[in-house]
């Protein structure tokens, strides 16, 4: 299949010929897009761009020329409105992509999401995005203002299909902070005819004005079965590479017995491994900022990358690559640059990119291609500058201004954390693969990274630009990226861009000076209604402050996956008296349990961890099982355990003044963080994450960040109760049997540098409390249960307790099969279904065939709020809650009708 008007191989045309998939629209679609098949059970093909500077090495003009053209696009259509514009790309493709249109624009300042916690920077927000190898994206601005406004959001990514994960983010920061008007963009829009008039209800639905623009569109038509019929694709040309389950020849490719890479050189067809500039592509000038007609630079005859093999290729007259070629190379050479990166500089948008720092940049940018330049070899006819995943822009730029100071031919592409099959053919977009270790220690753990169409190009030098941040042993290890580009190419360069890192919200004090003294824990009845030997809390009491936001507001804040939670309060409620009755028939018929599962807990607790434990729960929910477990260890074993409470916050990590009063006034191996019940295993992450930075910070060492629980439904930790999904009376209340303490919070203008989060105590709600109720109930069973408990821990020390996280994965896919596409949507077990029933906008239940008694309750709340309960096989919890994806302030119900709440 060539490209049309051209005798070009279209570099989609072998997932067309083999899947049936067609890509219908503008003439151009197969200029700006092939197609691979992806290794992501999400969706099974690729839409490969030539001019994003991803997957393709590609002219950096062409590359920085099609954001620059799309941002004066956006430039015109808002007019003077264009001077008030943010725009906000997505990673990990499109950063570079935004940063470009944010150019194109000229005043408007920048930011992308990340993927990539960064110590110390509170998240204004986050999101999931669908159908990426990787979905959890992190808003991290430097100043939180730089998305409150009034003047036009533009949002950029590489294609827009289902538009599921921009209009999910422009609802959630609109409910925010609202705007009048919204501006979406894209490199292609891809949106099939069903999802074609979704985006003029939707702007409808919010009240503001949403455009869309893109350098071409069309659909992608799919036959039935083309996941799984992709899923084979990919198992079958995997399984012809020797010994791996990825391909792993040296350039890690499968080349089809049908297709031979000469049959490009004999035709005139191109490879898109080895891209040359063509007489129709722009000059490597054609798109300055200051250009008279930047939309000059990606004209309808823009060269495809596929325009590429050269004459004197090494191909063999069979269409084989010579054993130089196939097999990796001897080692070549490794030389670091110092491009003198400017002080203070950001490397990119993560944190925001303002036009004074463009400024700034634009001034040393021919310093510092200069350098570059002096670096390469007099004789490289062929240079590749490579970037490093979300770290586009500043690569990019390089490469630009490389490519009008040198005479070889510059091309630019980025490394990926996307998973692609590699097959060498020319109607194939992804022809070689190298595979190499994560060097940037990322949140996730782990894994392999990427880089496209590089082995096999014959690059005379690769330029490897990445940030400090990911200049790590594992980048300098013989299997790290510049010892694999070393084998294809003669010489690689690396340049290390400063990872920009805001300055802190809280400075710590200075080596050698003390913090101020940390206060006592406050306890009841002063603080809390538990009596004062039953907790301490690591907390500031901030009861005399209103915190409490609108119900609309914390439903928009669960949504967004924001950090909103850390700065204000839900509001706080006096039960009624239906609250009342579940929770004490859930009380009546689940004690036993409970009492078997404290006391199980506890003994695991006193068996493998510590003899004298102390017992730090986490605040609120983990802190009524702390105190039934300080009372078991009183009432089987005579002891008297300590037991506070700390704050953990999702998105902003553990109160390390709490973690330093512990260590202070304890042994740290000794303490034992302890919660309620997992969930998808978000805080077991967060917990461990937020110990290893204070460790590395602090120099204090020996917290153990294994979480007890008492229950584990979540199969995410091995210190637990029991796994199995029963409702804990405690889930059904919020302070009010949680010794009527709030959730905790943490705002910079209240909580300072020296300062335990805060936390309210709800003394007005005396009356209805049942904090008491609760630990009575359950301890009053502690004797009836003792010898159940004996036997269960033995089971449990003779099992395997090793975590599966089956409850992640099994969340993951609920999320897609049901087309919620946000795991903050889903809310997985007993407890969190009774929430999302009587506090939430409910859309389905979800309940495990044959589960019997322990769902009457959830049963009847579903009836009385009109919502279905369907029976599934195989699912790792009783139940799961669906909260309705479509929420808005109305509070749409399922059915599409106002609930009451």
């Amino acid at each position: 299949m060539n490209i049309a008007g051209t005798n070009r191989v279209w570099s989609g045309s072998w997932v067309a010929e083999r899947l049936g998939v067609e890509l219908l629209g503008d003439d151009r679609l197969t200029e700006l897009l092939g197609l691979a098949l992806r290794r992501n059970p999400k969706r099974a093909h690729l839409l490969v761009s030539n001019v994003l500077g991803k997957h393709v090495p590609q002219a950096p003009s062409v590359v920085y020329g099609s954001g620059f053209t799309l941002g004066r696009r956006v430039r015109e259509l808002l007019g003077d409105e264009a001077a008030a514009a943010v725009v906000l790309g997505y990673a990990e493709t499109a950063t570079g992509l935004g940063h470009s249109v944010a150019d194109g624009l000229g005043v408007a300042p920048y930011l992308h999401s990340t993927r990539r916690p960064v110590p110390g920077v509170a998240p204004a927000g986050g999101f999931e995005e669908a159908h990426s190898h990787a979905t959890s994206h992190l808003l991290l601005p430097e100043d939180p203002a730089l998305l409150v406004g009034e003047g036009p959001l533009v949002l950029v990514d590489d294609e827009f299909s289902t538009g599921n994960t921009v209009l999910n983010t422009i609802r959630d920061l609109h409910e925010r902070y609202p705007r009048r008007r919204y501006v979406v963009v894209a490199l292609v829009d891809m949106r099939s005819p069903g999802d074609a008039g979704r985006l003029d209800a939707f702007a409808r639905e919010i009240g503001a004005r949403v455009d869309l623009v893109a350098a071409a569109s069309g659909t992608v038509r799919l036959p039935d079965g083309v996941l799984e019929r992709g899923r084979r694709l990919v198992a079958e040309h995997e399984e012809r590479v020797p010994g791996t389950g990825r391909a792993a020849a040296s350039l890690d490719a499968v080349r089809p017995e049908s297709a031979s890479p000469v049959d490009a050189v004999r035709s005139g067809n191109p490879s898109p491994a080895d891209p040359v500039r063509s007489e129709s592509a722009p000059s490597a000038d054609a798109v300055r900022p200051d250009s008279a007609s930047p939309v000059d630079a990606v004209r309808s005859e823009s060269p495809s990358p596929v325009d590429a093999v050269r004459p004197d290729s090494a191909l063999s007259a069979d269409g084989v690559l010579p054993e130089s070629e196939s097999a990796p190379r001897a080692t070549g050479r490794v030389d670091r640059v110092d491009l003198r990166w400017p002080q203070g500089l950001p490397d990119g948008g993560r944190h925001g990119f303002t036009p004074a720092h463009r400024a700034r940049l634009e001034s040393a940018l021919p310093a510092m291609a200069a350098r570059l330049a002096e670096a390469l070899p007099a004789d490289a006819r062929r240079v590749l500058v490579l970037g490093f995943e979300e770290l586009m822009y500043a690569p990019l730029r390089l490469a630009r201004e490389l490519e009008q100071v040198v005479e070889a031919e510059v091309r630019y592409s980025t490394t990926t954390r996307s998973p692609v099959l590699a097959v060498d053919d020319p109607g194939y977009a992804i022809r070689t693969r190298l595979v190499f270790p994560a060097h940037d220690d990322p949140a996730d753990g782990p894994g392999e990274r990427y880089a496209y169409n590089v082995a096999g190009a014959g690059f005379d030098a690769v330029v490897a630009v990445v940030d400090s941040a990911a200049d790590t042993p594992a980048l300098r290890a013989p299997d790290g990226l510049p010892a694999r580009l070393a084998e294809h190419t003669p010489h690689v360069l690396l340049a290390v861009v400063p990872s920009y890192v805001p300055a802190p919200l809280y400075v710590a004090a200075p080596p050698g000076e003390r913090p101020a003294m940390l206060p006592e824990p406050l306890r009841g009845p002063a603080f809390s209604s538990y009596p004062p030997d039953d907790v301490g809390w690591l907390l500031q009491d901030l009861s005399d402050i209103t915190l409490e936001a609108p119900t609309e507001e914390r439903e928009e804040a669960v949504q967004s996956g924001g950090a909103h939670y850390a700065e204000s309060l839900p509001v706080e409620y006096q039960p009624s008296e239906h609250y009342q009755q579940l929770f004490h028939a859930a009380l009546r018929s689940s004690a036993d349990r409970l009492a078997r599962a404290v006391g199980a807990v506890t003994e695991i607790v006193l068996a493998e961890r510590s003899p004298r434990p102390v017992l730090v729960s986490l605040a609120r929910a983990g802190t009524p099982v702390g105190v039934l477990m300080r009372r078991w260890a009183r009432f089987r074993h005579g002891l008297d355990l300590p037991h506070y409470a700390v704050s953990i916050v999702r998105g902003r990590g553990i109160d390390a003044n709490a973690l330093r009063w512990l260590a202070a006034h304890h042994d740290p191996a000794d303490v034992v963080f302890v919660d309620g019940w997992t969930g998808k295993g978000a805080i077991t992450r967060e917990l461990r994450d937020a110990l290893a930075e204070f460790e590395a910070a602090e120099g204090i060492t020996g917290f153990d960040p294994e979480i007890a629980v008492l229950a584990d439904p979540g199969a995410c930790v091995r210190t637990y109760g029991t796994r199995e999904d029963f409702l804990i009376p405690s889930a059904c209340l919020n302070s009010t049997v949680s010794g009527l303490i709030s959730r905790t919070v943490l705002r910079a203008d209240l909580v300072g540098p020296h300062d335990f989060h805060g936390a309210k105590f709800y003394r007005e709600l005396a009356g209805a409390d049942v904090s008491s109720d609760f630990l009575d109930a359950v301890a009053a069973r502690f004797g009836e249960v003792a010898d159940a408990v004996d036997t269960q821990v033995k089971a449990l020390l003779a099992g395997d307790r090793a975590p599966t996280w089956e409850g992640w994965a099994a969340v993951e896919r609920i999320s897609e099969e049901y087309g919620i596409h946000d795991v903050n949507l889903v809310k997985p077990g007993v407890g969190e279904t009774t929430r999302v029933l009587l506090r939430r906008v409910p859309w389905k239940i979800l309940a495990r065939a044959g589960a019997g008694a322990d769902l009457d309750h959830v049963r009847l709340l579903a009836e009385q709020r009109g919502v279905p309960v369907e029976e599934v096989d195989e699912l790792p919890y009783t139940c799961v809650g669906l909260i309705h994806p479509r929420f808005t302030r109305g509070a749409t119900g399922a059915d599409g009708r106002a609930v009451a709440v």
